[in-house]
């Protein structure tokens, strides 16, 4: 199965949180967002991500599009850059570029089990790392169930 996009709203309290707050959530390099305030990722080629119907993984692709959520006048600051999904020895798990570095990846979410929805995607339970609760926010303490990813 080939994926061309990837959907995930990361938190909906924590995109609540930072519309409330007066913050911004801006989108850059291809993110779109959709009605119900998720974002839309579209994969990169030559990505070799293979998922089975057991849910277990092989290979990883790598997804286009920026996120950065800003409020309290920058002292929250969250910036989620080049998604990518890989397998790995401990399965698979939801990456992005690593900020503020930007010279490596960063697993957020671990991720799993992997379920076909009615449209013959996927959707992939996420929970935030201790990574994660790093880039992301740091009041979601690891293994805090985050927004499911949908991958079509």
């Amino acid at each position: 199965m080939s994926f061309n996009k990837l959907t995930w709203g990361v938190k909906a309290s924590f995109r609540n949180y930072v519309e409330a707050a007066e913050g911004s959530i801006t989108l850059n390099d291809g993110a779109t967002r959709t009605e119900d305030g998720t974002f839309v990722f579209l994969a990169q080629p030559d990505g070799d991500l293979s998922i089975a119907a057991d849910g277990s993984a092989t290979g990883a692709m790598r997804f286009q599009g920026t996120v950065v959520f800003e409020a309290h006048g920058g002292m929250l600051k969250s910036t989620l850059a080049e998604l990518g999904l890989e397998a790995g020895e401990n399965g698979l798990v939801l990456t992005v570029l690593d900020a503020p570095m930007n010279k490596s990846r960063c697993a957020v979410a671990d991720l799993g089990p992997v379920e076909v929805n009615s449209a013959g995607g996927l959707t992939i339970a996420s929970r935030i790392t201790i990574d994660g609760m790093y880039q992301i926010a740091d009041n979601y303490p690891p293994g805090t169930e985050l927004d499911p990813i949908l991958l079509n």
